[in-house]
Parts: structure tokens; sequence; C-alpha cells
């Protein structure tokens, strides 16, 4: 869990010499004794102790990041990380982590204990590969940003909790650190302003509407007293007046005009300024940055060029298969023509109210509970619940996945999003579910909570593992039978063909100067997508470089583990067996997993 975006040429060399610490110990293990033994105790402990204060060093620094995993010690803290001296400071800690998890011999620990220490080692690589780049001058956009992460917490549906005094006094006490928090930011992006690096003049035209909606004429009209508005029942009468006092002061006092400072700087100064370039190859030194993002993204040293001929591939691939499932569909035309198809028949889009969809996703939910047990021995104890995504974030969210908190009281959530419910493709419903949900990112990342792993880990992750193993669970639904409708199996197929296109796309916009109309067309003529669909899409990867690179990276890397296993353990081979291995010890760079399978290969075969 990084808030520092992650990489550069330091992190290739980070997933370089990953790949080799496999092959042989970091250091050479003491001759066997006593003195030995006695050391190995001492370095165990003071691992334990790194992994414990390098996520706490995490935490403080990005308390958000924490909410959202489903850890909530830290809700009533926002952080500054943005800050420029805070930002410094913990590239500092980052140093002495390193330096310590250095001087602990690996070659004396356990098999967990060195797949901590080897995950950590390539995190530190990935988090000091950024120190370079000031991605601090680039605090929000249309896609995120801690001004929306904040509104959108306060109905309480979402990762921070509004049932008790305590929880809305932490949610206040976020407030009071937002007026703070904009006003770096605004400095942050006049600094930016004056350097070169800004956001593109289209994101921040995507952007402004939800920044213009936050200020509002009355504290009790403002998103943020929402808490104030859905007071339990169980709340006294003091404790209702105390707090709904405090709520109005600090909205009318401070927070509103922040807000307004803000969306009047985005408009009269920040758009002006916005850059007509689409790809982060346009920023100082915006190749490396951009390298950064694609190894912390992948965890693989995968330059662009290869990336983008791999998604070219996977592309035809994937349109190949459209040759036998179109004549099922009642389509006649070339292969390659079947997604625009598809997007212009009425009968695919069926739908005339968000509760309609939000229904079967429901029963998905239901049939998936008979379905998993014959391909999945482990499954996570927290529930999963299917949710609307609220209004404000809406028109630019993709449906999306929360965790549980961590003692229970919250399920994993489903978050469906629902703009014009007459223009929702039924195609992509089951695929998208295997994958938000059962058993995507709700059985990853719930199973891993429930894990005994250093707290790093149990809230930690990588794009690569996590959303590889996400697409690659869209993949079982042909195994359950979930795909016999040939409209459901092209929602699928169209789903894969939108992450191979990603790997196209991203690379096209970041390294080899697309534009944004170019890759705006390059999805339309692809995928079929509408105009707005694949603004929306490429503008999230303008917003984001390298994220979209990590679901083929990854699933392509778990579906050649499994055709190995299968291949090399024969009738021994267990397909429950293989997904508790890949799922049993959480998410880690991909070169580990694969050390990780080939060692289960040969203690089975």
């Amino acid at each position: 869990m990084h808030s520092l975006k992650s990489i550069a040429a330091l992190a290739v060399g980070a997933a370089v010499l990953l790949a080799a610490a496999l092959q042989a110990p970091a250091h050479a293990a003491n001759p066997p004794g006593s003195s030995s033994k006695s050391a190995s105790r001492v370095q165990v402990k003071q691992l334990h102790q790194l992994f414990s204060d390098y996520y706490l060093a995490n935490i403080r620094f990005n308390p958000l990041g924490a909410t959202f995993s489903g850890d909530n010690r830290f809700d009533d803290q926002l952080g500054l990380g943005i800050a420029p001296k805070q930002r410094a400071m913990q590239y500092v800690k980052y140093r002495a982590f390193a330096k310590r998890l250095r001087a602990i011999n690996s070659g004396q620990l356990s098999r967990a204990d060195r797949t901590s220490y080897e995950i950590l080692d390539f995190e530190l690589g990935v988090a000091l590969s950024f120190e370079p780049f000031p991605d601090h001058l680039l605090p929000l956009d249309h896609m995120n940003s801690v001004v929306t992460t904040l509104a959108n917490f306060a109905d309480g549906q979402g990762s921070q909790p509004l049932s008790t005094p305590k929880e809305y006094r932490a949610y206040l006490n976020r407030l009071n650190q937002l007026t703070p928090w904009i006003d770096q930011a605004i400095a942050n992006m006049r600094m930016g302003m004056k350097s070169g690096v800004v956001l593109p003049r289209a994101l921040i035209v995507s952007a402004l509407p939800q920044y213009q909606k936050l200020p509002s004429g009355t504290p009790e009209a403002s998103a943020f007293y929402a808490p104030i508005l859905n007071f339990p029942t169980a709340f006294s009468a003091t404790n209702r007046s105390a707090l709904a006092a405090a709520y109005r002061a600090e909205i009318h006092e401070r927070l509103n005009p922040a807000l307004a400072r803000l969306a009047q700087f985005l408009e009269k100064d920040y758009l002006p300024a916005g850059r007509s370039t689409a790809g982060w190859g346009a920023l100082p030194d915006g190749a490396s940055w951009y390298l950064a993002n694609v190894v912390g993204s992948t965890t693989t040293s995968l330059q662009p060029d290869q990336i983008h001929v791999i998604g070219q591939k996977e592309v035809t691939r994937i349109q190949q298969q459209f040759a036998e499932i179109g004549p099922k569909m009642g389509y006649a035309g070339a292969p390659a023509g079947l997604p625009a198809w598809v997007a212009a028949q009425d009968k695919f889009r069926p739908f005339k109210t968000e509760q309609e969809i939000n229904d079967i996703y429901r029963q998905l939910n239901t049939t998936l509970q008979t379905k998993l047990p014959s391909l999945f021995t482990t499954r996570p104890k927290a529930a999963l619940e299917i949710r609307p995504e609220p209004e404000l974030t809406r028109a630019t969210a993709s449906d999306h996945y929360t965790p549980p908190s961590l003692d229970g009281s919250r399920p994993g959530i489903f978050w469906s999003v629902v703009n014009d419910a007459t223009q929702y493709s039924s195609t992509k419903m089951t695929t998208l579910f295997l994958h938000e949900a059962l058993p995507g990112h709700h059985f990853q990342i719930a199973l891993q909570m429930e894990r005994k792993l250093p707290e790093f880990r149990k809230f930690g992750g990588n794009n690569a593992y996590g959303e590889g193993w996400a697409l690659y669970a869209e993949t079982l639904g042909k195994e359950m039978g979930l795909y016999e409708q040939p409209d459901q199996y092209f929602g699928h197929l169209n789903a894969e063909l939108l992450r191979a296109a990603r790997l196209v796309a991203d690379t096209g916009l970041h390294s080899q100067g697309w534009t944004r109309g170019q890759a705006i067309q390059y999805l339309r003529d692809t995928l079929g997508d509408t105009e707005a669909v694949a603004k929306s899409a490429i503008e999230r990867y303008m917003a984001w470089p390298g994220q979209a690179l990590a679901y083929k990276v990854g699933s392509l890397k778990i579906m050649e583990l499994r055709q190995l296993a299968a291949t090399r353990l024969g009738a021994k081979f267990s397909l429950p067996a293989f997904h508790d291995i890949v799922l049993n010890d959480g998410a880690m760079p991909l070169a580990l997993l694969e050390a990780k399978v080939n060692r289960w290969i040969a203690e089975n075969k």
C-alpha cells in the first residue's frame, strides 16, 4: 500500500534483482551452531519489528489508504503526504528501512519470513524509485482526490464507518484537516504550473464539475454534512446537538470557503495552464516516470514497447474467437466488427431501472454460492454486498470493489455504477461480477485480510497480482457454466479484449506519443465503444499511467502457471489446489508467485 506512486530506473533494477534473488540466498548462512541459532532468533525479531515499523510509517503517511484497505484504526487522520517536507521525510524513512532490511541475513529465515523479506525488498525498491518524480504536484484529477473521497465517505456506506459518536468525531477530525490539504494541493499545483508538471486540459475539464458541486450555500446543504442527516437512532440528544453544531461550524467557517477556493483555482488558473498533450511522456523526464509506473504496476521488467506488442497480439487472438461466437448471436459480419454490432442492438440493453440491474447482480451472487465449491476449497468468511455508486462520483467512476473491515463490521462491497439504466449492457454483467466480486477481488482481498500475515501484506498488494487474479477469475465462468448463453460469453471475451486493448492504448498514450483523440478512436474501432465510453476509459489511463497494464500481464502469468502445473502434474493436478496455492499467501510480485508455484509443482510431482 503506497501513497507515493511507484517506480523508474531503480524499479527496473528491483524487478531484475528480485528474479535473481529467487535463484540464490541473499546472504550466505552462518555455520551451524548455537550462536547461529541465537543470531537467527535476533534477526527474525528485527525483521518482524521492521515489518511493523514500515506499515505504521505508510499508514501515518497515507491514513486514507489504511481506511480503504479495511484498517480503521486511523480513521481520524487525513495525512498531508503531498506537502514537500513530509514527502521528503517519507523517503528518508524508506532508505532507512532498506538499510535495516539489508542488514538481516535472509538465508537464516523461514520460508514464510523470507517471502515477506523479498516482498518488502521489492516494495522499498519501487517506493524509492519514485523519489525523482514530483507526483505531489498532481494531487487530484477527475478519478480521485482526498476531497471527493471524503465526500463519498459522508454517507457512512463506504470504507469509513459512521455508526457511533466516536466514529462521527473521527470523520469530523478528518474534515478539520481537509482545509489545510486543499490549500497545500493548490500550492502544489501552482508549483506544477511553473515547472510544466500539470494535468492534460481534458482531465481538468472532466474534473471541474465535481469540484464545482462541492461548495454549498449553507452547511446543511453540503455533502460533508450528510452524517448529521443520517444520525443512528441510538444517538442521544446531547450527542446529536453537539455533533451537529461542530459539523456546521467546520463547514461554514473553513471548509466551504476552501472548497470555493479550489473550484475557482481549477477553473480560472489551472484549466488555462492545462497541457494539450495526453501522455506522461510529455512531462519532464516523463519517459522514465512512465517506466516507473510500468514496473510498479506489472512487477516485471517488461518495457513499454514489449507490452504494446503483447497487447496487439492478444487483441488479434481474442478477435479470432469472435468468429465463433458471432453467428450464435445472429451476427454475420467480420469478427472485429462484433462489438460494434452488439453495442447497436437494443435487445442487449433491456433495463429500465437501476434496481433491475442490481437485482441481477444479487442473483449472480446467490448462484455463485452453489458453483464455487467445485473450484475452491478455501473461501473468505467475510460477506459480500452489492451497492450503487454514490451520486457525486457516479459520472466518472467504474464498477469497483472495496474490502471488508478487519473486525467484520463491514462486508466487502461491489459498487455498481449505473448512470443510465436504459443504456446498460446486459452482456457484461456476469464477467464483471466475477472480476469485482466472486471469485475475483472479494476472494483475493478478503482471504488475504483473514490470513496471519504481516500488516504490510495483509492490507497491501500490487496491481499485477490483484488485477491479474481478478481477470483470471473471469475465465472461470466458463467452467462454472455461466457463459452458456452466447451473449454472456461474448461479454467475457469483450471484457478480455478491453484489457488487451488497454496494453496498446496505455503504452500508446504514454510512450508512443498518441493523442487523446487517437487513443479514443482506437478503443472505438477495437471495442465498438461509444464516444462517451471510449473517452471515459482513455481519460482514466491518462490520469493513472501504467495501472491498466496490470490486468493482462498478471492474468497471462497466472494462466501460464496453471497450464504449466497441469502439464507437469498430469493426473495429480487439482484446480482447487492450484487456486489455493495462488491465493493462500496473499499478493506478491509475479516472479515470487512463479517461484512459489514451481516449488508446489516439484513437491507434488
